[in-house]
């Protein structure tokens, strides 16, 4: 079942409800961007919802001390200001192109709110800037704002918009819900906990590779615009839907969608019956199925959820090794399971 409607939220962030006790179903005004499970907040202390607006007259920075740049370096470290604000860091001139290309497709630009650029460097060709905010900054503030010691790779950081495909569920979810949460549920990735970023970020990265219609968080995973998430998905962040929830919404889209549930397992003797070995007869028999795929953390494993919902699978090895890192079985998985029709052989 195919989904054609185009899905739009408010930039204003609203507060979450608890999903057991809350009788509203959701609507497209309900779905907030905070997601309450996101704990990689630091000493930067609660959320602040005072905005600090770069002055447009303002075309430099030199001081770590200025505000903006205080703020900004909130955004990179604290989920729940980044959510209460809306707004994201995204670092270094290939994810940003990217997220700019992606966007060219569908004739669309992400919201920008500024790009600051290193002293005496140009916009990146391939990079808008007539009609967005450019502030040059000194080096010290490049740094700062970057998290990393050598700025050699890193000339322009953009301040963006989290995207309108990004959302939090926290009430029920009914028909119409789910169609605009997922324009093309043939194939959604489901994470359990995921709680490393640079796995989640390339997870998300493979996942936009391969065509995949969109990926879940399960309660216990990163936020996907962390900064190392950030990092490891190339800007995939901001060109897949990524919605946040509990397994009561990943059993409400398995009904609606008629999905097969899947989730990956190493295979041991214990289980060794009770687990398909991917292959591709075992993908052509699921081709035409719209399916879930469910992978849990490399330390926890599978919740006992995910592990009752689903049939498991594992992927062949010829090794001594019990499994392989998340982020590459991911990458597997997702390959050999990909829509059919957008397969490259």
């Amino acid at each position: 079942m195919l989904c054609f409607n185009t899905f739009l939220i408010s930039a204003t962030p609203l507060p979450l409800t608890n999903a057991q006790n809350s009788k509203t179903r959701i609507r497209t005004h309900n779905i907030s961007c905070i997601p309450e499970a996101y704990d990689d907040d630091d000493e930067t202390g609660s959320a602040s919802k005072n905005t600090v607006a770069v002055p447009h007259h303002l075309k430099t920075i030199t001081s770590t001390s200025n505000l903006f740049v205080k703020h900004c370096l909130k955004l990179r470290r604290s989920s729940s200001y980044r959510h209460s604000h809306g707004s994201v860091l995204v670092v270094g001139t290939t994810p940003i192109r990217e997220i700019y290309n992606f966007q060219e497709t569908l004739q669309d630009r992400p919201t920008v709110e500024c790009l600051l650029v290193l002293d005496k460097y140009d916009v990146p060709q391939d990079i808008d800037g007539r009609s967005i905010h450019v502030v040059h900054v000194s080096s010290a503030v490049m740094r700062k704002l970057s998290g990393v010691q050598s700025i050699d790779s890193v000339e322009v950081i953009a301040l963006m918009r989290i995207p309108s495909t990004f959302h939090v569920v926290s009430n029920s979810l009914n028909d119409e819900d789910r169609c605009r949460l997922f324009p093309f549920p043939h194939r959604i990735l489901v994470l359990d906990g995921i709680q490393d970023p640079g796995n989640l970020g390339t997870l998300l990265r493979s996942a936009t590779a391969f065509r995949w219609g969109g990926v879940f968080l399960l309660p216990g995973c990163c936020d996907p615009f962390n900064e190392k998430a950030l990092r490891a998905s190339r800007g995939a962040s901001f060109q897949i839907p990524i919605v946040s929830g509990n397994w009561t919404h990943v059993e409400s889209l398995r009904k609606e969608f008629q999905m097969k549930m899947l989730a990956g397992h190493p295979a041991d003797d214990q289980d060794s019956n009770k687990v398909h070995r991917l292959s591709q007869d075992f993908a052509d028999y699921v081709a035409d199925l719209p399916l879930c795929l469910v992978l849990g953390s490399e330390g926890a494993g599978l919740s006992e959820e995910s592990r009752q919902a689903c049939e498991l699978i594992s992927i062949p090895m010829a090794g001594e090794f019990e499994s392989l890192n998340v982020s590459v079985a991911g990458g597997i998985f997702m390959y050999m399971l990909q829509p059919e029709n957008r397969r490259v052989n």
